[in-house]
This record gives structure tokens, C-alpha cells and sequence, in this order.
């Protein structure tokens, strides 16, 4: 729960003395201890002891932001405590204006509110407050990927070089040091409750700085039985590899040194994970390693006992092979591309009043379908949008021209108010309705502006009247059907195509080659520098995947593999060798409103985000 006022504040950090340190020089919790790295009757140097715990400054730093990406997301609040020893030295904390709206999900997360950050200063005016406060100290944070990728950005928008801090993630130290039995996840909460922090973790960053400090100085304690006494022992024991990771190197001996597919399978040849790679021989030696600190692969690896490999002749062969590995045979440790048949689809329904249906198959049914749609909220806001342009029927029932003469059609609220047509009551009939379903396929096939008119219309007139937050709703709306609209028809112009032959120059001075039949990878290959490519090309078509064109936009191949397909033909140097039919996207299709997009989300100031800018 967030308190009910919140203090924007700045705390110089409080005087104190290096010797003012509780419990001797180890500090709470750290094992003081003379260390002679040459065995008995070896005197050690203060450069092998490295710099003690007891004397690091630690900044422990926590961030609340808009959302989960620095590309996307703005920071709402900073939090940073200073220690030293155990003992606090300052805190810094501060909402900061993100120069955007807040997503009404983050504000039942965190409690804070547009109105709470109003008045706040921005991040230009926060980061080098904080950068001061953090300078020459070592930075410690709960997954600091997280806070470190969204403090990078701030400094990268600000014009500022990113210091070079020592980071400290207590989610690796905590991995590395409790057992499964002692907490059964690394989460923040979690862990206060096991070192019984005296702050309470409540999704508010100096309140969740606090508890870091109490999980840090727990886990240093801890640390005291692996004779990890100074800092650069803690850093190489965060990254050290497991025993298990040491114990399953051989797995990498006999992996070639070339761009393809990996899998690792356990004893009984179950695909626990599908990666890829330029370089598999480094790429798979690398989970044994150090560098590979995260929790879900190192348990993958304690699991495998074999990895194949699948050798490609690009990196775009590499990379469509593990999308159709992962779909086909779904992996336990891969996150992403497991389940392409989940896909979201907006459809019109064929029948003689067509209506707007959220479907996970395109069929071939002479339906029109939009998408795919990555989730079943952003195809409702696509659906709203198109709803909004154009007054069709938003009752489920199938309505039928005999139903409605027998009077056994249900109404609804919509028809009403005066909101849909009715044609379930006859009010509305069947060659009126027609012209709405047809100009319902217009939008969906190409011609968005219809629905982009409709849109601008209320935010222009919400904007007046200082409704931002419900302009900000409408704008989601409409860029939800863009971006859906968009995607559709780049998918649906290259799923046309019969036949589609490009190369890209290859590193080593040749190229590389993709044929590409209806959407879909059939062929690839390389061309040595020099060589006449006719040949080669000739080969490549001879020997493809013969593809039967499937219904819909992505009917082929998934739509993932189709826009690997599309950004391999986006970069700078490729060229067309050979196109069997058309490739283009309509006139006045969702295409040309990209920018628009990148432009209504970046930050901007209160005055301008995003809404009553022009469409057209």
C-alpha cells in the first residue's frame, strides 16, 4: 500500500566517520580474518586482500518506472540508501516527471498517480543529482539489469557517459548462496521476509532500497562461509560458474565453430532448450561459464547431457530454424516462440450481417482477417477502433434475414441508444448493412483512413476539453489497430509473392541467399566472392521447398518467421534477384502512420503527449 502524500526529497549524505563501524572492522555479518594467499609462513600484501567489505560504499539503488523497457518506459521514482560497514550514510528519493502517462496497471502496482508527478522534476534535473550522490561507490540492486538499463538510457537521452560503477545484483549473490529450501524464489519480497528486513518491500523505491540493504547485508553474512571477505571476491563469486556448469564442459567439445541451431537434450533426448548462433562453438562453451548467471539455464544445463547442433549456411536460416525448432517442440526453458497457434486474429465474419470476431485460426473461408494481434487485449482495442469508424453489429447472435422476419432476433442496449443500425429488429436492412461490411473490408484490407479519421475527431475534441487521460485511451485504441493493420498487410504482401529470390553481402566479401516462396524460408545459401551467382541461384531454386499458399496473411509460415524474413530483406545492401508477382502495401494502408506511432509514445512535454496531433 503507498502512502497517501509523498515527499519529494534529496538527503546530502550524513558525515561519518570509516571507523564508525558497529561490531569491529568486518562489519555486521562479515568475518574479519587474516588471509595469507601464500599458505602458511607466507607474508600477504594489502593488494592480495584486496579492498574489505567493511570498507566499501555501497549504493543501494531501487527505480519504479512506466513500464518494463528503456526503449519504451520512463522512470517514475529513484531511491538510493548509501552504506558503509552497516552503517547508513545517506538516502537519496524522488519522483521524477516521466513526461508521459502512467498505465493505470502501473499505478495499482506502485500508488503513484499522474497528479503525483506533475510537480516532479524531470530526469534531467534527477540524473545528475544522483549521479553525484552515487560517485565512486560501488551500485547494488534486486535484478540490477533492470535498474542499470533504465539509468543507462536517462544518461545516454541526457548527453552523459555512463560512470563505470561496479555493479552487485543481490538476485545472482542470492542464488548463489540460499538453497531452494531455505526460500523458493529470489524475489525482493522473499528475501526480506528471510532476513527479516526491517523495511517492508511495497513497490516504492526508497522504501524497496531499504529492504535491498537488509537482503545485501544478510547475504554478506552469509558470504563469510565461502571466505568471500572483499570486493573483488564478492564480484568473481556473483559470476563464478556452478560446479554442475564446470562439470558439463565437455558438451561444447565437439561443437563446430559456424552459424546454426543449437539443442540441448537430457538423458532421455527431450529438447530442453533451442538457441542459435553465429559462432555455436563459443555461444555453447559460453553456458559453462561464468557469464551465464541466469537462474533457468543453469539449471537447464544441470539437466542436459547432450547438445546438437544443426549447422546453417546464414544467420537467417539460423535464426527461422530455431523459431520452427521451438514451435514444434516447445521447450520447457525457452520463453519466447513457443506457442505461434496462439496468435490473435480480427475477423469478419461471413454471413448476411457480418460482424467483428476475435478468432486464433485463419481459415479459408472468404472471411477478411486482421493481424495477427499478439494478445487478446490489443485485438479488443483494434476491434474498438474499427467499431468506432464504422457501425457494425456487436451482438454475438448469427443473425439471419428469416430470423429477423420471424421477430426471434435478440436486441441489444447498442440499438437502443442509437448506436447500431438494428438491423436485428429490421430497422436496418440488409443492402444498408452491406455497405458498412463493405466498408469494413475497405479498412481492413488497406485503406485505414476511415478509422484514423474517426479517431482524431475524439482526440482532437478530448484534448480540448483537457481529457487527456481518456484521449490517451482512444490514442491506445487507434495505435493498436495500426500496428495491427500494419503488420497485416507487410505480412500479407509477402505471402503473395509465388516465388522471391534476394541476396546481402556475406563478411568474407560474397553473399548471402534466400529464396522465400509465399512468406515462407525454402532455400538459403552463400556465394563465394567472385563467383558468377547465376549457378548458384539456379541450384538454390532447383532444390527448394515446394509451398502450397495457406489462408490468410501468414498462412505459409508463422507470422515471426515472416518478419525475420522481412528485416533480413530490410538491411542496408540487399537486393532482389528474382520476384514471381507483386510486392507492395496498399496506398493508403496503416504503413505510412509508422512514425505517427514512434511519435504519440516518445516522452514529450505535458502540453504535447501524444494527443491532438494530426493524423494526416
Amino acid at each position: 500500500m503507498a502512502p497517501s502524500t509523498v515527499a519529494v526529497m534529496t538527503h546530502p549524505a550524513r558525515p561519518a566517520s570509516r571507523d564508525a563501524t558497529p561490531g569491529g572492522p568486518g562489519g555486521p555479518g562479515v568475518q574479519s580474518r587474516d588471509r595469507t594467499p601464500g599458505g602458511p609462513g607466507v607474508q600477504g600484501t594489502l593488494d592480495d586482500l584486496g579492498t574489505p567489505l567493511a570498507d566499501v560504499t555501497f549504493v543501494v539503488v531501487d527505480l519504479e518506472t512506466t513500464g518494463g523497457s528503456p526503449a519504451e518506459s520512463a522512470i517514475t521514482e529513484i531511491g538510493a540508501v548509501k552504506v558503509r560497514g552497516g552503517v547508513e550514510l545517506g538516502d537519496f528519493g524522488t519522483l521524477v516527471d516521466p513526461g508521459g502517462e502512467i498505465p493505470p496497471f502501473i499505478t495499482a502496482l506502485t500508488g503513484i498517480t499522474q497528479q503525483m508527478v506533475y510537480a516532479a522534476p524531470k530526469m534531467e534535473q534527477v540524473l545528475p543529482a544522483f549521479l553525484e550522490f552515487a560517485r565512486g561507490c560501488v551500485l547494488v540492486a534486486h535484478n540490477a539489469s533492470f535498474d542499470t538499463g533504465f539509468l543507462k538510457a536517462a544518461c545516454a537521452a541526457q548527453g552523459y557517459a555512463w560512470p563505470a560503477f561496479t555493479v552487485i545484483d543481490t538476485v545472482d549473490l542470492a542464488r548463489r548462496v540460499l538453497s531452494k529450501d531455505e526460500v523458493p524464489n529470489c524475489k525482493l519480497g522473499t528475501l526480506a521476509r528471510f532476513f527479516r528486513s526491517a523495511t517492508e518491500p511495497i513497490h516504492r523505491a526508497l522504501a524497496d532500497a531499504r529492504a535491498t540493504v537488509d537482503v545485501l547485508h544478510g547475504l554478506i553474512e552469509r558470504l563469510g562461509s565461502f571466505n568471500v571477505t572483499s570486493l573483488e571476491e564478492l564480484k568473481s563469486f556473483a559470476k563464478a560458474p556452478t560446479p554442475e556448469q564446470r562439470r558439463k564442459r565437455y558438451l561444447a567439445d565437439d561443437v563446430p565453430s559456424a552459424p546454426g541451431v543449437y539443442l540441448f537434450e537430457d538423458e532421455r533426448g527431450e529438447v530442453l532448450y533451442v538457441g542459435k548462433s553465429g559462432d555455436l562453438r563459443a555461444r555453447v562453451r559460453s553456458y559453462f561459464t561464468g557469464s551465464e548467471t541466469r537462474h533457468r539455464v543453469r539449471e537447464m544445463v544441470g539437466l542436459a547431457e547432450k547438445v546438437r547442433t544443426i549447422v546453417c549456411a546464414t544467420g537467417l536460416e539460423a535464426e527461422v530454424r530455431e523459431l520452427r525448432l521451438i514451435a514444434e517442440h516447445k521447450p520447457r526453458y525457452n520463453r519466447r516462440s513457443k506457442f505461434p497457434e496462439r496468435a490473435m486474429w480480427l475477423k469478419l465474419t461471413v454471413e448476411p450481417f457480418p460482424r467483428l470476431s476475435i478468432v486464433r485460426e485463419c481459415k479459408d473461408d472468404g472471411a477478411v482477417y486482421l493481424g495477427p494481434l499478439s494478445s487478446r487485449r490489443q485485438a479488443e482495442e483494434a476491434q474498438a477502433a474499427l467499431h468506432e469508424a464504422v457501425p457494425l453489429r456487436q451482438c454475438t447472435q448469427r443473425l439471419t434475414i428469416r430470423l429477423i422476419e420471424r421477430g426471434a432476433a435478440r436486441t441489444c442496449l447498442l440499438g437502443e441508444i442509437g448506436r447500431c443500425g438494428a438491423p436485428c429488429e429490421g430497422r436496418e436492412p440488409a443492402d444498408a448493412y452491406a455497405v458498412h461490411a463493405d466498408q469494413a473490408r475497405s479498412v481492413m484490407r488497406g485503406d485505414v483512413r476511415p478509422v484514423v479519421a474517426a479517431a482524431q475527431v475524439r482526440i482532437d475534441r478530448l484534448t480540448a476539453e483537457l481529457r487527456y487521460e481518456e484521449a490517451a485511451a482512444q490514442r491506445d485504441r487507434l495505435a493498436a489497430f495500426i500496428r495491427a493493420a500494419a503488420r497485416g498487410q507487410r505480412l500479407t504482401a509477402l505471402s503473395r509473392i509465388a516465388q522471391l529470390v534476394a541476396a546481402r553481402p556475406a563478411f568474407d566479401g560474397g553473399w548471402e541467399v534466400a529464396v522465400v516462396r509465399h512468406g515462407r524460408l525454402v532455400a538459403a545459401g552463400t556465394i563465394p566472392s567472385q563467383a558468377h551467382p547465376r549457378p548458384y541461384l539456379d541450384a538454390l531454386v532447383a532444390t527448394a521447398e515446394t509451398v502450397i499458399p495457406g489462408p490468410g496473411p501468414s498462412g505459409s509460415a508463422t507470422a515471426e518467421e515472416m518478419e525475420c524474413v522481412l528485416r533480413w530483406l530490410d538491411t542496408p545492401g540487399a537486393r532482389l534477384a528474382e520476384v514471381d508477382g507483386e510486392w507492395s502495401c496498399p496506398a493508403y494502408g496503416a504503413e505510412g502512420l509508422r512514425q505517427w506511432i514512434n511519435n504519440a509514445y516518445a516522452p514529450t512535454e505535458p502540453a504535447d503527449r501524444g494527443f491532438g496531433r494530426p493524423l494526416r
